[in-house]
């Protein structure tokens, strides 16, 4: 797989994630079988929720500058570490998500580890 093919799987895979996270605030799915069990409350899911969407638009960015969709203002150098920092992350909460207590999260597994190989190609294929 190319880097480009993986930027615009992963660019789809971020739009259906942030469409869930939408549909958590929405309350179509319940707050209770996410996050692991630990919010407590409609403020706190908000805010969880409103802190993700975030954090995959701004992923969406940087894919979307790593893949020279929209004009380079970042260095790509930052864009790269930024990258990495992500695969770290995703690397961590595909292990949070293994060890977690329900099967609806457990599935997330998939998800986070498709993230990471993808982010892997990126990095790995630019080089080239």
């Amino acid at each position: 797989m190319n880097q480009k093919t993986a930027i615009k799987i992963m660019l789809w895979m971020l739009v259906v994630v942030i469409l869930f996270h939408i549909s958590i605030i929405l309350k179509i799915v319940p707050y209770e079988i996410t996050w692991g069990g630990r919010l407590k409350n409609d403020t706190q899911m908000y805010a969880f929720e409103t802190i993700s969407i975030l954090i995959n638009l701004f992923l969406c960015i940087i894919l979307l500058l790593k893949g020279k969709y929209i004009r380079e203002f970042i260095p790509m150098k930052i864009i790269n570490i930024t990258l990495w920092i992500f695969f770290v992350l995703f690397g961590l909460n595909t292990v949070g998500n293994i060890l977690a207590k329900t099967n609806f999260e457990k599935f997330f597994t998939l998800l986070t580890l498709t993230f990471c190989i993808l982010i892997w190609i990126i990095l790995h294929k630019g080089k080239k």
